[in-house]
Protein backbone atom coordinates (compact mmCIF):
# COMPACT_ATOMS: atom_id res chain seq x y z
CA UNK A 1 0.00 0.00 0.00
CA UNK A 2 1.08 3.39 -0.75
CA UNK A 3 3.77 4.73 2.27
CA UNK A 4 2.92 8.20 2.50
CA UNK A 5 -0.85 8.63 1.56
CA UNK A 6 -0.67 12.33 1.43
CA UNK A 7 1.25 15.87 1.86
CA UNK A 8 0.06 18.16 4.20
CA UNK A 9 1.41 22.10 4.78
CA UNK A 10 -0.61 24.06 7.27
CA UNK A 11 -1.25 27.37 6.89
CA UNK A 12 -1.44 30.49 9.21
CA UNK A 13 -5.01 31.38 8.04
CA UNK A 14 -8.69 29.68 8.29
CA UNK A 15 -8.54 27.97 5.27
CA UNK A 16 -7.97 24.24 4.87
CA UNK A 17 -7.63 23.23 0.87
CA UNK A 18 -8.08 19.67 0.33
CA UNK A 19 -7.16 18.13 -2.74
CA UNK A 20 -8.49 14.25 -2.87
CA UNK A 21 -7.86 13.37 -6.66
CA UNK A 22 -4.82 14.20 -7.75
CA UNK A 23 -2.83 11.65 -6.81
CA UNK A 24 -0.97 8.74 -9.15
CA UNK A 25 0.55 7.18 -6.91
CA UNK A 26 -0.38 2.91 -7.16
CA UNK A 27 1.49 -0.05 -5.59
CA UNK A 28 2.24 -2.20 -8.12
CA UNK A 29 0.35 -5.21 -7.55
CA UNK A 30 -2.65 -3.01 -8.54
CA UNK A 31 -1.17 -1.08 -11.61
CA UNK A 32 -0.59 -4.31 -12.89
CA UNK A 33 -4.66 -5.15 -11.98
CA UNK A 34 -6.07 -2.44 -13.58
CA UNK A 35 -7.66 -2.91 -17.10
CA UNK A 36 -5.70 -0.89 -20.17
CA UNK A 37 -8.69 1.60 -20.28
CA UNK A 38 -7.38 3.02 -16.78
CA UNK A 39 -3.90 2.34 -17.21
CA UNK A 40 -2.87 6.04 -17.65
CA UNK A 41 -5.61 7.07 -15.04
CA UNK A 42 -7.68 9.46 -17.18
CA UNK A 43 -10.18 10.37 -13.99
CA UNK A 44 -7.31 11.78 -12.22
CA UNK A 45 -8.40 15.31 -11.04
CA UNK A 46 -5.06 16.45 -13.26
CA UNK A 47 -2.19 18.81 -11.75
CA UNK A 48 -5.08 20.33 -9.01
CA UNK A 49 -2.44 20.46 -6.50
CA UNK A 50 -0.25 22.67 -8.90
CA UNK A 51 -3.40 25.09 -9.59
CA UNK A 52 -4.41 25.76 -6.01
CA UNK A 53 -0.72 26.15 -4.87
CA UNK A 54 -0.33 29.63 -4.93
CA UNK A 55 -3.08 29.71 -1.74
CA UNK A 56 -0.24 28.78 0.73
CA UNK A 57 1.26 32.15 -0.20
CA UNK A 58 -2.13 33.45 1.03
CA UNK A 59 -2.09 31.72 4.34
CA UNK A 60 -4.05 28.66 3.48
CA UNK A 61 -3.58 25.14 4.07
CA UNK A 62 -2.99 22.34 1.67
CA UNK A 63 -3.42 18.26 1.96
CA UNK A 64 -2.46 16.15 -1.02
CA UNK A 65 -2.99 13.26 -1.68
CA UNK A 66 -0.68 11.10 -2.91
CA UNK A 67 -2.60 8.03 -3.62
CA UNK A 68 -4.91 7.72 -6.98
CA UNK A 69 -8.70 7.41 -6.67
CA UNK A 70 -8.16 4.25 -7.81
CA UNK A 71 -6.56 2.97 -4.98
CA UNK A 72 -9.75 4.36 -3.12
CA UNK A 73 -11.98 7.21 -3.34
CA UNK A 74 -11.51 10.05 -0.62
CA UNK A 75 -14.46 11.75 -1.47
CA UNK A 76 -16.52 8.82 -1.11
CA UNK A 77 -18.13 7.53 2.43
CA UNK A 78 -16.44 4.37 3.88
CA UNK A 79 -19.92 2.33 4.03
CA UNK A 80 -19.78 2.96 0.20
CA UNK A 81 -23.36 4.52 0.15
CA UNK A 82 -23.72 6.87 -3.32
CA UNK A 83 -23.38 10.56 -3.41
CA UNK A 84 -26.68 10.74 -6.17
CA UNK A 85 -29.03 8.18 -6.05
CA UNK A 86 -30.09 7.51 -8.96
CA UNK A 87 -27.47 9.22 -10.96
CA UNK A 88 -24.21 7.09 -12.47
CA UNK A 89 -21.11 7.65 -10.51
CA UNK A 90 -18.49 5.65 -9.67
CA UNK A 91 -17.58 4.10 -5.69
CA UNK A 92 -14.96 4.47 -2.99
CA UNK A 93 -12.71 1.73 -5.11
CA UNK A 94 -14.29 2.53 -8.50
CA UNK A 95 -14.84 -0.07 -10.37
CA UNK A 96 -15.86 1.44 -13.60
CA UNK A 97 -14.47 4.59 -15.54
CA UNK A 98 -16.54 7.80 -15.61
CA UNK A 99 -17.47 6.78 -19.51
CA UNK A 100 -18.78 3.30 -18.29
CA UNK A 101 -15.85 1.02 -19.30
CA UNK A 102 -14.29 -1.12 -16.83
CA UNK A 103 -11.61 0.04 -14.34
CA UNK A 104 -9.97 -2.99 -13.37
CA UNK A 105 -8.30 -6.83 -15.72
CA UNK A 106 -8.71 -8.44 -11.94
CA UNK A 107 -10.95 -7.67 -9.77
CA UNK A 108 -10.04 -5.44 -6.90
CA UNK A 109 -9.78 -7.26 -3.33
CA UNK A 110 -7.92 -4.22 -1.29
CA UNK A 111 -10.58 -2.35 -0.12
CA UNK A 112 -9.96 -2.87 3.78
CA UNK A 113 -6.37 -2.18 3.43
CA UNK A 114 -6.89 0.53 1.93
CA UNK A 115 -9.51 2.03 4.15
CA UNK A 116 -6.78 1.40 7.08
CA UNK A 117 -3.78 2.82 5.01
CA UNK A 118 -5.23 5.36 3.24
CA UNK A 119 -8.63 6.48 3.63
CA UNK A 120 -8.63 6.89 7.11
CA UNK A 121 -5.07 8.88 7.64
CA UNK A 122 -6.50 11.55 5.39
CA UNK A 123 -9.54 11.82 6.93
CA UNK A 124 -7.90 12.01 10.51
CA UNK A 125 -5.60 14.39 9.08
CA UNK A 126 -8.19 16.74 7.71
CA UNK A 127 -10.47 16.46 10.64
CA UNK A 128 -7.50 17.24 13.28
CA UNK A 129 -6.72 20.22 10.99
CA UNK A 130 -9.96 22.01 11.09
CA UNK A 131 -10.27 21.52 14.87
CA UNK A 132 -7.06 23.05 14.76
CA UNK A 133 -7.66 25.91 12.81
CA UNK A 134 -11.66 26.62 14.66
CA UNK A 135 -9.75 26.34 18.43
CA UNK A 136 -7.21 29.02 16.79
CA UNK A 137 -9.94 31.40 14.43
CA UNK A 138 -12.77 30.34 15.72
CA UNK A 139 -13.89 28.61 12.72
CA UNK A 140 -12.27 26.88 10.13
CA UNK A 141 -12.93 26.85 6.11
CA UNK A 142 -12.46 23.71 4.13
CA UNK A 143 -12.32 23.98 0.18
CA UNK A 144 -12.28 20.66 -1.48
CA UNK A 145 -10.59 21.30 -5.05
CA UNK A 146 -11.68 18.90 -7.84
CA UNK A 147 -11.38 18.93 -11.81
CA UNK A 148 -12.91 16.55 -14.68
CA UNK A 149 -13.30 16.89 -18.62
CA UNK A 150 -16.02 19.53 -19.42
CA UNK A 151 -17.90 16.74 -21.76
CA UNK A 152 -18.49 13.36 -19.28
CA UNK A 153 -22.08 11.71 -21.05
CA UNK A 154 -22.66 9.42 -18.32
CA UNK A 155 -22.04 11.99 -15.90
CA UNK A 156 -24.12 14.61 -17.07
CA UNK A 157 -25.73 16.44 -20.08
CA UNK A 158 -23.84 18.83 -22.30
CA UNK A 159 -20.59 20.85 -21.40
CA UNK A 160 -19.99 21.28 -17.59
CA UNK A 161 -19.65 25.44 -16.36
CA UNK A 162 -15.96 25.81 -15.93
CA UNK A 163 -16.31 26.39 -12.26
CA UNK A 164 -19.15 24.84 -10.49
CA UNK A 165 -19.41 25.41 -6.40
CA UNK A 166 -20.84 22.73 -4.49
CA UNK A 167 -22.21 23.68 -0.70
CA UNK A 168 -24.76 20.40 0.07
CA UNK A 169 -27.42 23.02 -1.21
CA UNK A 170 -26.21 25.45 0.99
CA UNK A 171 -25.93 22.95 3.70
CA UNK A 172 -22.07 22.84 4.52
CA UNK A 173 -21.64 26.32 4.83
CA UNK A 174 -22.97 29.57 6.20
CA UNK A 175 -25.28 31.84 3.56
CA UNK A 176 -22.61 34.53 3.45
CA UNK A 177 -19.71 32.76 2.51
CA UNK A 178 -21.38 30.88 0.07
CA UNK A 179 -22.72 34.07 -1.24
CA UNK A 180 -19.28 35.69 -1.38
CA UNK A 181 -17.97 33.29 -3.23
CA UNK A 182 -21.07 32.82 -6.06
CA UNK A 183 -19.87 36.91 -6.46
CA UNK A 184 -16.65 36.17 -7.18
CA UNK A 185 -17.03 33.20 -9.77
CA UNK A 186 -19.86 34.75 -11.24
CA UNK A 187 -17.88 37.91 -12.08
CA UNK A 188 -14.95 36.02 -13.62
CA UNK A 189 -14.33 35.64 -17.35
CA UNK A 190 -15.91 32.12 -16.58
CA UNK A 191 -19.00 30.16 -16.72
CA UNK A 192 -20.47 29.15 -12.97
CA UNK A 193 -22.96 27.72 -10.94
CA UNK A 194 -23.88 26.88 -7.41
CA UNK A 195 -25.00 23.56 -6.62
CA UNK A 196 -25.64 22.44 -10.23
CA UNK A 197 -24.70 18.94 -10.99
CA UNK A 198 -22.03 18.43 -8.60
CA UNK A 199 -23.32 19.86 -4.91
CA UNK A 200 -20.23 18.23 -3.32
CA UNK A 201 -19.39 15.21 -2.20
CA UNK A 202 -18.56 12.89 1.28
CA UNK A 203 -15.68 15.67 2.56
CA UNK A 204 -17.54 18.61 1.98
CA UNK A 205 -20.93 16.83 3.36
CA UNK A 206 -19.33 15.27 6.05
CA UNK A 207 -17.08 18.27 7.66
CA UNK A 208 -19.26 20.90 6.42
CA UNK A 209 -20.89 21.66 9.66
CA UNK A 210 -21.81 25.59 9.98
CA UNK A 211 -23.50 24.91 13.55
CA UNK A 212 -20.07 23.81 14.85
CA UNK A 213 -18.42 26.66 13.33
CA UNK A 214 -16.96 24.28 10.25
CA UNK A 215 -18.04 25.36 6.89
CA UNK A 216 -17.38 23.52 3.63
CA UNK A 217 -16.96 23.72 -0.06
CA UNK A 218 -16.48 22.42 -2.97
CA UNK A 219 -15.01 23.46 -6.10
CA UNK A 220 -15.16 21.31 -9.28
CA UNK A 221 -13.37 23.03 -12.35
CA UNK A 222 -13.43 21.59 -16.33
CA UNK A 223 -10.57 21.04 -17.10
CA UNK A 224 -10.61 22.54 -20.52
CA UNK A 225 -9.72 25.90 -18.46
CA UNK A 226 -6.67 25.48 -17.40
CA UNK A 227 -5.08 22.41 -19.64
CA UNK A 228 -6.07 20.77 -23.06
CA UNK A 229 -8.39 17.61 -22.44
CA UNK A 230 -7.60 16.21 -25.89
CA UNK A 231 -3.78 15.95 -24.94
CA UNK A 232 -3.19 11.67 -24.02
CA UNK A 233 -3.25 11.24 -20.15
CA UNK A 234 -1.40 12.55 -18.22
CA UNK A 235 -1.85 16.10 -19.91
CA UNK A 236 0.70 18.50 -19.34
CA UNK A 237 0.93 21.09 -16.68
CA UNK A 238 0.67 24.46 -18.87
CA UNK A 239 1.63 27.46 -16.82
CA UNK A 240 0.47 29.73 -18.80
CA UNK A 241 -2.94 28.15 -19.83
CA UNK A 242 -3.93 28.02 -15.76
CA UNK A 243 -3.09 32.07 -15.04
CA UNK A 244 -6.44 33.53 -15.72
CA UNK A 245 -7.78 30.58 -13.79
CA UNK A 246 -5.74 31.19 -10.61
CA UNK A 247 -6.20 34.78 -11.31
CA UNK A 248 -9.91 34.13 -10.21
CA UNK A 249 -9.47 31.39 -7.88
CA UNK A 250 -6.76 33.92 -6.25
CA UNK A 251 -9.74 36.05 -5.51
CA UNK A 252 -12.03 33.05 -4.29
CA UNK A 253 -9.43 31.87 -1.65
CA UNK A 254 -8.71 35.63 -0.80
CA UNK A 255 -12.69 35.93 -0.21
CA UNK A 256 -12.74 32.69 2.23
CA UNK A 257 -9.69 33.90 3.98
CA UNK A 258 -11.37 37.24 4.93
CA UNK A 259 -14.85 35.66 5.66
CA UNK A 260 -15.81 35.70 8.87
CA UNK A 261 -19.23 34.24 10.49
Amino acid sequence: MIDLPFTFVPGEGPLLISVPHAGVELPAGLARALSPAAAALPDTDWHVHHLMRFAQDLGAGLIVARASRMVIDLNRPDDDAPLYPGQAGTGLVPTELFDGRPAWSTPPAHRAAALEAVWRPYHAALAAELRRLRARHGHAVLWDAHSIRSRVPRLFDGALPTLNLGTNSGQSCAPSLRAALIEVLEASPFTAVADGRFKGGHITRRYGQPADGVHAVQLEIAQHAYLDEAAPAPPPWDPARAALLQATLAEAVGAALRWRP
